[in-house]
């Protein structure tokens, strides 16, 4: 196995139900290079972690660092040999700025009418597998700029970005 220092740091971003069920994925490698096999990991990471209180678990040669919030469980996934502190603050971030964007009610209805807000939070965040933020505030107002630059807005991406532009404001 590879110890080269690498600035692909981030295997997987996952989001989960409280029933083990994908809600968002995000894979940058092919660990998992097929749905089927990428199903199976994320329903063996729920078995392992759903009952558990600690952050961090190894589990099929990966580190995986975790979050649970109500009805959703949050993962970042990277090779066995990653630093967990580098894990954990993608992990952090990603939680931090989705309860700013979505005025502090993370939970699966939430989260599903504000996708949009999601997508464009984790690709602030992580690009390829290279983490390129860490602050929660920068990330809410980079998506916020990113949405205000939309000329096709949806419902739900609009009311993001207005609680996005008080909340910038408000900094």
């Amino acid at each position: 196995f590879n110890t080269e220092p690498s600035l692909y740091t981030v295997k997987a971003v996952l989001i989960l139900d409280n029933d083990g069920d994908r809600l968002y994925a995000k894979y940058y490698d092919d660990t998992y290079p097929t749905v089927k096999e990428q199903k199976a990991f994320e329903k063996n990471i729920f078995n392992k972690t759903h009952r558990t209180d600690s952050e961090i678990a190894l589990l099929e040669g990966l580190t995986v660092v975790y979050k649970s919030n109500i009805d959703l469980f949050f993962y970042v996934i990277g090779s066995s040999h990653e630093n967990e502190l580098m894990l954990m603050a993608v992990l952090n971030c990603l939680f931090d700025s989705l309860s700013q964007m979505l005025r502090k009610n993370v939970e699966r209805r939430a989260l599903l009418e504000n996708m949009e807000g999601l997508f464009l939070a984790v690709d602030e965040i992580v690009d390829g597998g290279v983490i390129l933020e860490s602050d929660p505030q920068q990330v809410v107002h980079r998506v916020a700029l990113r949405v205000s630059s939309s000329p096709l807005l949806s419902s739900p991406l609009r009311n993001i970005q207005q609680t996005l532009m008080l909340l910038v404001c408000q900094l």
